[in-house]
């Protein structure tokens, strides 16, 4: 049933988006600020025991009412609990405001707004950015937050509720992804910064959780976009990017709609604030280090922010046909 769990959430994220400061999103920063600052005592294993319990505590509580509510009620309940988590951790609409917004100040050709605006989504100084700069910055995070927003919390969700699961992959991967981001920026911060150990274990976790879906997300845009460029992108240029996992996205991304992405990175404009919480995009962290390289490919220009916009769209219309096809052969089966 994970299909219909999908196809409903998506639904009722696009009729009424969560609320940017939703209470479920705070108590998860209340959650993780407790976990770090009671069992972050600065060795590595002490690392590890506090992201186990900001992650996978709550993907086990997820996974426990999901069972509870299969046993007791029915599975309908089960499915409805799998809608409810899937509504808080996946999403369009919990970043594509910010595309939006600059994609239409660049069409009418207000470049100091479009600045503004992506400075203001990504905490950076986008103040002496050319034009063509915007677009390719604005098309590496929105690719990526999609990915993080969508793509991901879609693959995790789709194997482990296959295997009985429910919509623990959704909570583990998305849970992943917020404490490395937030602990992160912890770590500079003056008040009750995080320990390096718990920085490297929150970062080293993320990387082993999205490994499988950043490369599923490649592949799924190669299939729908130019395959052989993109795959080749994936292949060749995916080293020119310092974070594995997104170097292969952003290279199959560059190949699969012929864009230069890639090269110098934008600097934080000041530390972000430290309440952002699952709906805060891509980091700075995932951009390429300045002096980067850049891959082959066109200048960006605005058309291709609509090429990225089809890009999605039609991968996700690929993930929800294929679960479409194997929902309804286990229903034959």
């Amino acid at each position: 049933m994970s299909f219909f769990a999908i196809l409903f959430a998506l639904l009722l994220e696009q009729v009424r988006p969560l609320a940017r400061d939703n209470p479920v999103h705070a108590g998860l920063r209340v959650w993780t600020r407790w976990a770090s600052r009671n069992f972050d005592a600065g060795k590595s294993h002490h690392g590890w025991v506090a992201w186990s319990l900001a992650v996978a505590l709550p993907a086990l509580v997820a996974l426990g009412v999901h069972w509870l509510l299969a046993l007791t009620i029915g599975w309908p309940f089960a499915v409805l609990w799998s809608v409810a988590i899937l509504y808080v951790t996946l999403g369009f609409r919990q970043f594509s405001h910010h595309f939006t917004g600059i994609r239409d100040a660049l069409e009418e050709g207000d470049e100091d707004k479009a600045r503004e605006l992506l400075a203001q989504w990504q905490q950076v100084d986008a103040s002496e950015l050319p034009r063509s700069e915007i677009v390719r910055h604005v098309i590496e995070y929105s690719v990526l937050a999609a990915h993080r927003h969508v793509f991901g919390v879609l693959c995790w969700f789709s194997i482990l509720a296959a295997l009985g699961l429910g919509p623990a992959g959704a909570v583990l991967y998305r849970m992943a992804e917020f404490v490395a981001r937030y602990w992160r920026r912890r770590s500079t911060a003056q008040a009750q910064p995080v320990s390096p150990a718990l920085e490297r274990a929150a970062a080293a976790a993320w990387t082993v959780v999205d490994w499988f879906p950043a490369r599923v997300t490649a592949l799924g845009f190669a299939v729908v976009g130019s395959f052989e460029d993109a795959i080749d992108g994936w292949r060749n240029h995916a080293q020119r990017f310092p974070n594995d996992n997104d170097g292969v996205i952003l290279a199959a991304t560059a190949g699969a709609i012929n864009v230069r992405l890639g090269g110098r990175g934008l600097q934080p404009a000041f530390l972000p604030h430290s309440s952002q919480g699952f709906q805060a995009a891509a980091g700075v962290a995932a951009e390429p280090a300045p002096g980067g390289s850049s891959t082959p490919g066109r200048e960006p220009e605005t058309a291709h922010l609509a090429q990225i916009v089809g890009l999605v769209w039609r991968t996700v219309v690929m993930w929800m046909v294929l679960l479409a096809l194997l929902t309804l052969a286990r229903l034959l089966g």
